[in-house]
């Protein structure tokens, strides 16, 4: 495919070829006055900037600048030159690029036409099939009495009062550790080896399962040395396979006293009179819990289905700027957390790995904005802003700090954007033929 269009404004001549659905090639020609004008305005400022010995401060003749500096400033020139014209060449092609053009340029020279090619990519055109009947599947999202006792028993857990068991106490699994160690390897304490007053809950797995085994039986105030062989596969490749000692010191043994499931410990939680009440809003978040991860497993389901029937080719630079934002995201997220060489190992091999996913996740914002434009589908200003003022409520900030801490424009177009999504995935679900499941 290479249908071409020209057209020409001022003192700037585009042609237009299309290479493929996604792909544009722009032919940008710029008239040789205004390229003289560029090395005109060019040679002045660097007259103004560069003193050249025996001349005054800006009467530096251009014949001389040209010489000492003309092969560094064409290149300069040919920048500025694709700068003052690219949008402009843009706009008059009538495309809408998602990404940055790649620009592929000829040197400019004085007096004389500069051409340079930029090659844009745009949003494919989708053709949607009938939106009505789409097949989708929801899970069911029935709470049993089972699942709101196991949700009471977890409370009850989490509620747990730690006690200090008497002296002479023997610690054996379930009680918690509270112990001081210092950990060598050949000898030499390693990263991470020392820690004061730290909690192990034994049996619970957060230790290797060889440390806290031989520390059963201790008695509180007992000294151990613990020796310990890291896996071959450890987080910390450093210390993969190797043999450390530990000299470990326990402070002392605490037990969990787990209160009793009655309305005494319905109203420490503050809110409730009575365990039926807490019994009930535990019934009522898990519902609700399991009702959001339905919705969002239909509109899964449903993407797919759609997926399934619209082929379109991806514009590489909008899955490109998916990955980075990935990327940016999990850097974000990790950074501190990981030491700074493994991250960046990290990060190199998720940059290939989720771009598949990237692609996925381009494909269904692609389609689902397709949809919201051929439905009509919008959002108005007044829906942005209670939405803003919803998101600033629950996070407890007022709506113009949430605008400044995201940089208010992208933050409104993201915003904007993820609620026609929204609203694209409601209209396809109205009109899905949905099967009900009994996925968890």
């Amino acid at each position: 495919m290479n249908a071409q269009q020209a057209s020409e404004s001022g003192t700037l001549r585009v042609e237009r070829h299309e290479e493929g659905p996604v792909r544009h090639r722009l032919e940008v020609e710029v008239e040789a006055s205004r390229v003289e004008r560029a090395f005109d305005r060019a040679y002045r400022d660097l007259a103004k900037r560069v003193p050249v010995k025996g001349f005054r401060p800006g009467k530096t003749p251009r014949s001389v600048l040209e010489r000492l500096y003309g092969a560094s400033l064409v290149e300069q020139i040919e920048q500025s030159l694709v700068a003052e014209t690219l949008l402009e060449a843009v706009e008059q092609s009538g495309l809408e690029p998602v990404s940055e053009p790649a620009i592929e340029a000829e040197p400019p020279r004085p007096g004389q036409r500069f051409h340079y090619t930029a090659r844009i990519e745009v949003k494919p055109s989708i053709e949607l099939p009938e939106l009505s009947g789409l097949p989708a599947r929801r899970p069911r999202a029935e709470i049993d009495d089972a699942q709101v006792e196991a949700e009471l028993e977890a409370l009850r857990q989490r509620h747990a009062a730690l006690l200090e068991e008497p002296q002479g106490t023997r610690l054996a699994v379930g009680h918690v550790a509270v112990l001081d160690f210092v950990g060598r390897i050949d000898g030499r304490p390693f990263e991470g080896s020392r820690g004061q007053g730290v909690e192990v809950e034994i049996g619970a797995g957060r230790f290797l399962p060889e440390f806290e085994t031989q520390l059963v039986g201790a008695a509180s105030g007992e000294d151990r040395e613990i020796a310990v062989s890291f896996p071959e596969d450890y987080a910390n490749a450093e210390l993969a396979g190797k043999q450390a000692v530990f000299a470990v010191h326990l402070a002392a043994i605490k037990r969990r006293e787990v209160p009793s499931l009655d309305d005494e410990f319905a109203k420490d939680l503050g809110e409730f009179e009575t365990l039926e009440q807490l019994r009930q809003r535990v019934r009522e978040e898990l519902t609700a819990a399991r009702e959001r991860a339905a919705r969002s497993a239909l509109h899964a389901s449903l993407l797919d289905s759609l997926v399934e029937r619209v082929s379109f080719e991806v514009p590489h630079g909008l899955v490109e700027r998916q990955l980075q934002s990935r990327l940016r995201s999990a850097h974000e997220r990790l950074e501190g957390q990981v030491p700074h060489d493994a991250l960046h190992e990290q990060l190199a091999r998720w940059s290939e790995e989720w771009r598949e996913t990237a692609e996925q996740e381009v494909r269904r914002s692609l389609l689902l904005e397709a949809v919201a434009q051929a439905q009509q589908l919008s959002v108005s200003p007044e829906e942005l802003e209670a939405r803003i003022r919803q998101l600033a409520e629950q996070q407890g900030v007022d709506p113009r700090r949430l605008r400044r801490a995201y940089g208010e424009e992208a933050f409104e177009r993201a915003l904007e954007a993820q609620m026609r999504d929204e609203r694209a995935l409601e209209f396809l679900a109205a009109r899905a033929k949905v099967e009900e499941t009994t996925d968890s």
